[in-house]
């Protein structure tokens, strides 16, 4: 009796087992292509001379510029680091990846572990080539919204 219910319980485990493939949700050959070191060497929107914009609820768009960044494309791990000589210096890790809708997807760590981190940024990514590619962040500006870009160049190694 026990041979005959462990023979059928195998059976019911077998037969329930799901079969669909299951689908990636990211973009590896975008990520393969994003791999490296990067320096944020404009980062513009239509009346940026005139007006300041918080990026990543952090600093002042401006403060990006100069920016480098590190993007590891095996594990979705990267560094961002704020060296611009007219703004406070800032550091950290972050995750990244991007997503089935070819988001770029963001995490600023802060020194905590991705798990304990439920913000994050959407942004689109565009104009992708082997030396340069652009990250867009919709803003309201003067009650209309206008693309913020952010232009990324390869640092050479």
């Amino acid at each position: 009796m026990k041979k005959l219910l462990l023979l059928f319980t195998v059976i019911l485990m077998v037969g329930c087992k799901s079969t669909s493939p299951v689908a990636t949700n990211l973009d590896n050959k975008v990520e393969r292509t994003l791999k490296g070191m990067w320096t944020i060497t404009e980062v513009s929107f239509p009346g940026s001379e005139y007006i300041k914009v918080t990026s990543f609820d952090m600093f002042d768009s401006q403060c990006f510029v100069n920016s480098d960044w590190t993007f590891v494309s095996n594990n979705n791990k990267g560094t961002m680091a704020l060296n611009n000589a007219n703004c406070a210096s800032f550091s950290s890790d972050i995750t990244w990846y991007i997503n089935k809708e070819g988001k770029f997807v963001m995490k600023v760590l802060n020194a905590e572990k991705s798990k304990k981190v439920s913000q994050g940024y959407v942004l689109s990514i565009a104009n992708i080539t082997e030396d340069s590619f652009q990250l867009l962040d919709k803003v309201t500006v003067g009650g209309s919204t206008k693309d913020l870009v952010y232009q990324f160049t390869r640092v050479n190694q």
